[in-house]
C-alpha cells in the first residue's frame, strides 16, 4: 500500500491498547495528567448538541449501548477516545469543551465537532460546526483558565507539556468539501496533491499555535479509507461493495504528507514528541480481514 506499512509510521492501535489494558494495575493514577482531543464526528461527544446543525447525534438511535444514552456521540456506544481515556487510567470520559467546568479542565477536554474540517468552510452545508481553527482557539481560552486554576504560567506550562494532544481531522475536507463539486469549487481549482498541500499548510500552522499554547505530545491520526464508507458505497460504488478509488487515492496523498509533517515537527519544534496513527491501514485491514479481529 505505497509504504503505509512502514514500521516507523504504523501504530497498531488495537494491539497497543490491549497490551496497555492488560499491564496497567487497577488504582494507579492516569498515565498522563490530561488528554486533549481535536477532531470531527468520529470523536465528537457533545460539542454540537447546542449548535443549529444537521450534524448532531443527541437523539436515538445514537447511544443505544451507552450507559447515559444519546450524548452527542456519533456511535451506538463508546468512541475510540473514550476507550483510550479508560486505558490511560482516567476514571471518567473526557468531557466536551462545551460542558467542562472548574478543575475538571485539568484532566483535558474534547473539542471535536461533527462536520468540522481543517479548512474553515468545510461542512458548512450541514450548518454550524467548530472548525480546527476554532477548536484551537477554544484551547487557547482554556489555557488561560488553567493558568488561573494552577496559579501561574509556569505551573500551567509544566502541566500542559505532559498531556496528550490527539488530532484527527481531514476526512470532512474530502467528503464534505473537495468531493462535493456542486457545493465547493476546490476540485476544479486544485489537483488532489495541491489540495493536500493546502490542508497540510493549515494543519501545520494550527500545530504551531498549539505548541505556543504548551502542547508537546501529539498523536496525529491519519484519515481512514473514507471511499469505503457506507454512504459512499451506497451513492457512488457500481456494485455497492467496491470502494471509491479516486477518494481513497486522494486520502492516501494527504496521509503521506501528514507523516512528513510528523517528521518535520519532531525535528523542528524543541521538546516535541509526535506520532502518526495509520488509521487508513488499520481500518482497511479490518475491512479486508474481519475474521482476524473476532
Amino acid at each position: 500500500m505505497e509504504g503505509y506499512y512502514k514500521k516507523r509510521h504504523v501504530v497498531f492501535v488495537g494491539l497497543i491498547l490491549e497490551l496497555m489494558l492488560c499491564f496497567r494495575a487497577k488504582g494507579e493514577p492516569p498515565q498522563v495528567p490530561c488528554y486533549f482531543i481535536f477532531g470531527d464526528s468520529l470523536v465528537d461527544n457533545g460539542n454540537n448538541n447546542r449548535l443549529p446543525s444537521l450534524a448532531r447525534a443527541d437523539y436515538f438511535p445514537y447511544g443505544i449501548d451507552f450507559p447515559q444514552g444519546p450524548t452527542g456521540r456519533f456511535s451506538n456506544g463508546k468512541t475510540a477516545v473514550d476507550v483510550m481515556a479508560e486505558i490511560l487510567g482516567f476514571d471518567h470520559y473526557i468531557p466536551p469543551y462545551s460542558d467542562a467546568v472548574g478543575e475538571e479542565l485539568l484532566d483535558g477536554v474534547n473539542y471535536a465537532s461533527a462536520a468540522a474540517g481543517i479548512r474553515e468552510e468545510t461542512g458548512q452545508q450541514l450548518g454550524d460546526r467548530i472548525s480546527f481553527r476554532q477548536q484551537v482557539q477554544n484551547h487557547r481560552r482554556l489555557v488561560s483558565r488553567v493558568v488561573n486554576i494552577l496559579g501561574g504560567e509556569e505551573m500551567a506550562a509544566n502541566h500542559l507539556s505532559r498531556c496528550i494532544y490527539s488530532i484527527g481531522l481531514g476526512g470532512n475536507d474530502y467528503l464534505n468539501n473537495y468531493f462535493m463539486p456542486l457545493s465547493y469549487p476546490f476540485s476544479r481549482l486544485y489537483t488532489p496533491d495541491q489540495f493536500a498541500d493546502d490542508l497540510i499548510d493549515i494543519y501545520s500552522k494550527q500545530l504551531c499555535l498549539l505548541y505556543r499554547y504548551g502542547a508537546r505530545k501529539f498523536v496525529l491520526n491519519g484519515v481512514g479509507p473514507v471511499g469505503c464508507t457506507p454512504a459512499e458505497l451506497a451513492g457512488s460504488s457500481p456494485d455497492g461493495r467496491t470502494c471509491i478509488g479516486r477518494i481513497n487515492s486522494a486520502i492516501r496523498i494527504f496521509n503521506r504528507k501528514l507523516t512528513s509533517l510528523v517528521d518535520r515537527i519532531n525535528g523542528n519544534l524543541p521538546g516535541v514528541t509526535s506520532i502518526y496513527t495509520n488509521s487508513y491501514g488499520i481500518l482497511l485491514d479490518i475491512l479486508y480481514n474481519p475474521s482476524s479481529y473476532e
